[in-house]
């Protein structure tokens, strides 16, 4: 098949003055579109590279046609909207494509949203509070909320402005932090309760049904009450953390885990792959932090990390989640 590959660089974005320094921390770096069109590659597909934004644009309009689009656009500007962008460009064209829909993709990044949408299925998730604006901060009884808890920007992935100083211990902390926040990030602040256990990341694949493709624990080698799995802590996870996959977990939990993961994949419309991110809490219940419908695919990812732990090489990975989208498109053919 000819396969066009969507994208959006490090490189290709300038950061204004006063941003957060993270907040490029979700785009890809060109090892990773390298590494994925090598692995498509070797899979017999001919790779086009499409980019994103208005260069994507150009491309899909006057460039050669291609059988399917392999997305890892996370799209532009500072929305919850933005990785539904070029999915949404894809359907408009009638292009086939791998991933989640563009309803999907808005919901799982609007976390309050989607932290809704789950209990209401059933997902167990920490309890949170919003603050959308400053009068929120004014108004907000600090000493009614439970500590510890995380501060987190609503609408952002990759851990970002999730730092080591995120944990909010008690009310003279919250409103200096949370309103920080809001002014670095531009959007609403999510305050999460902070679930004090053991932290695991799920990944599901396939559609009709979906299925676990495996799962892995997150250990800090230095262990602490307070361990976050922060931006800091993701840039330097060889020297601060192991994983072990399969999880050192005991059969039944384990089985809730990957139970909960399929539920919530389900729950908010995930297709081909997703990562689930989770807190183990007292009594052995598996808690969702998060829903990665567009995770990353670069040598270092979590995602990539897991499957190597499981044998599967990075072309097999890239096979699966292909595999799994063109089962949506009859007229693909991955012969």
């Amino acid at each position: 098949m000819r396969v066009g590959l969507a994208f959006d660089l490090k490189d290709d974005f300038t950061t204004l003055p006063g941003s957060p320094e993270d907040i490029c921390e979700e785009y890809d770096s060109i090892h990773t579109v390298r590494l994925i069109e090598t692995s498509l590659k070797s899979l017999g597909h001919e790779v086009v590279l499409l980019g994103g934004g208005r260069g994507l644009l150009t491309a899909l309009l006057t460039g050669d046609k291609v059988d399917i689009v392999f997305n890892i656009a996370e799209g532009r500007g500072n929305h919850p909207g933005r990785e539904a962008q070029v999915p949404g460009i894809l359907e408009m064209l009638d292009i086939p494509y791998t991933g989640s829909a563009p309803t999907c993709l808005c919901l799982c990044l609007d976390k309050p949203l989607a932290k809704t949408l789950l209990l209401n299925a059933g997902v167990d998730t920490p309890a949170w509070y919003t603050i959308a604006c400053q009068a929120d901060i004014e108004n907000t009884d600090w000493h009614k909320l439970r500590y510890p808890i995380i501060a987190k920007p609503a609408h952002e992935g990759s851990s970002i402005g999730v730092h080591a100083d995120s944990l909010i211990r008690n009310p003279n902390q919250a409103p200096y932090i949370t309103g920080r926040l809001l002014a670095s990030y531009r959007q609403p602040v999510m305050l999460e309760e902070y679930i004090d256990g053991e932290e695991f990341t799920v990944a599901v694949t396939g559609n009709e049904p979906p299925g676990v493709f495996g799962s892995m624990g997150i250990v800090p080698r230095n262990i602490s009450p307070d361990f976050i799995y922060s931006v800091e802590v993701k840039r330097d996870y060889v020297n601060l953390v192991d994983y072990e996959c399969p999880p050192h977990l005991e059969q039944n939990a384990l089985k809730s885990l990957h139970e909960s993961a399929v539920k919530a994949y389900a729950a908010l419309g995930c297709r081909d792959i997703a990562r689930l991110d989770y807190r183990i809490g007292s009594g052995g219940v598996p808690y969702l932090l998060e829903v990665n419908p567009l995770p990353g695919l670069g040598s270092h990812s979590d995602l990539v990390i897991m499957a190597g732990m499981m044998g599967i090489s990075h072309a097999d990975l890239i096979s699966t989640i292909l595999s799994a989208a063109c089962t949506r498109y009859p007229q693909c053919c991955l012969t």
